[in-house]
């Protein structure tokens, strides 16, 4: 397991740690999108631990905002296993961990973020490199949504391309009022191993529901 802390010195890859050249989202993108990455992005993205092995990066939450819809539409997601943002706090820490499935060929991802009052928020999911996209993100109950990636302003965006529920070999798609709207998630390299994740929700009639925005430090290999 590799770790690393913001801010605070960095723990290195352990002997056991086995790092891979990882083209799974190389593949979803051109050659020209993905030149036109940072170098320490694209490294990212090309790195790949061995199956079951995991890549921990703790950050701290710096942006958090919601429309009255947006925080109800976040509460009810919480019978599906609260794959959104659920609190307003900030200057709270967030843990990402990423753990390859060498079942799937996916990657499973546990975020928790901390609370000021209760219980910090864990939400658990899956990515698929699956799917008329290319890759899908499993968030509980059988609730897919498909992924488009991007390189947007030399940042790595994730959109929502649909979203559906997995019924064994059967994938259904779900009908407009039983979804966020559109969402997104964007990796920006800041440089000197820094990044921020922003997570962006947009409904096509409520317009900007939820916006959580994180900065991490990158682990060092």
């Amino acid at each position: 397991m590799t770790s690393a802390r913001l801010p605070g010195s960095l723990a290195p890859h352990p002997a056991h740690t086995k790092l891979l050249d990882d083209r799974r989202f190389r593949a979803l993108l051109s050659d020209e999108d993905w030149g036109r990455l940072p170098l320490a992005t694209w490294r990212r993205f090309s790195k790949r631990v061995g199956d079951g092995d995991s890549v921990v990066y703790v950050g701290v939450v710096d942006e958090v905002t919601f429309s009255d819809i947006g925080w109800w539409f976040a509460q009810a997601a919480r019978l599906i296993g609260g794959p959104l943002p659920i609190s307003r706090d900030t200057g709270v820490p967030m843990i990402v961990t990423v753990t390859e499935d060498g079942v799937s060929g996916g990657q499973t991802w546990t975020r928790i973020c901390a609370r000021r009052c209760g219980f910090p928020q864990v939400i658990h999911s899956a990515k698929r490199f699956a799917g008329p996209t290319g890759l899908e993100e499993y968030v509980g109950f059988g609730v897919c949504m498909a992924l488009r990636i991007a390189v947007e302003d030399q940042a790595l965006t994730f959109r929502s391309a649909g979203y559906g529920l997995q019924l064994g070999g059967l994938w259904i798609p779900l009908p407009q009022w039983l979804t966020p709207g559109n969402l997104t998630v964007t990796h920006r390299d800041l440089g000197e191993g820094v990044f921020r994740f922003t997570l962006d929700v947009t409904h096509p009639r409520y317009g900007a529901l939820i916006h959580q925005s994180a900065v991490f430090r990158e682990a060092v290999s």
